[in-house]
């Protein structure tokens, strides 16, 4: 069992940055690939970022690529999105995903883990 806690959201103001946390508890956190999704009100959740299990090799939606990162250190259990220039369309609660593979994954249905999900606000 994984158990995944994001932290870092908040409010912030177009162009401004921020990076997600997301600690993962137990000793497998290696073996697995971790993602990254949002949510928006009224809307379905959707794909942002995922990463490796080794952290070699990553995927990005086009709508944040170029914008956002994912990192991942697994000696500390924890996966990272840094966001920059941020937009009021990326305002969305963020959620951290663990799937029990080693390659980068796009679909929710995927996940094996969820955490709780951070809210991150974009004001324009």
């Amino acid at each position: 069992q994984v158990q995944l806690v994001e932290s870092g959201g908040g409010l912030v103001q177009a162009g401004d940055s921020l990076r997600l946390s997301c600690a993962a508890s137990g000793r497998t956190f290696s073996s697995y690939a971790m993602g990254w999704f949002r949510q928006a009100p009224g809307k379905e959740r959707e794909f942002v970022a995922s990463i490796g299990s080794s952290g070699g090799i990553t995927l990005y939606a086009d709508s944040v690529k170029g914008r956002f990162t994912i990192s991942r250190d697994n000696a500390k259990n924890t996966v990272y999105l840094q966001m920059n220039s941020l937009k009021p369309d990326d305002t969305a609660v963020y959620y951290c995903a663990g799937r029990a593979a080693r390659g980068t994954y796009r679909y929710a249905s995927s996940s094996d883990y969820w955490g709780q999900g951070t809210q991150v606000t974009v004001s324009s």
